[in-house]
């Protein structure tokens, strides 16, 4: 099937940083650093927490040869 444009765009999941932090097996912090040195996106809520795209963290697992937890 083609896309034709109507198709609505399935939503990317979001995470938290202490959920990145295990995918990484890594402090949460270090997620907050990887976000301000530009490793990593994130959007802001609106109560202003980080949230990561699930898509660009598996991309990144992937990369990496990481295995994340199941």
């Amino acid at each position: 099937m083609s896309s034709t444009g109507d198709e609505p765009l399935e939503p990317d999941g979001l995470l938290t940083p202490a959920e990145v932090a295990k995918l990484f097996r890594v402090d949460p912090k270090t997620v907050t650093r990887w976000h301000r040195s530009g490793k990593i996106s994130a959007i802001r809520t609106l109560g202003g927490h980080r949230r990561f795209y699930e898509s660009e963290i598996r991309r990144l697992l992937d990369e990496s040869g990481e295995r994340a937890d199941p």
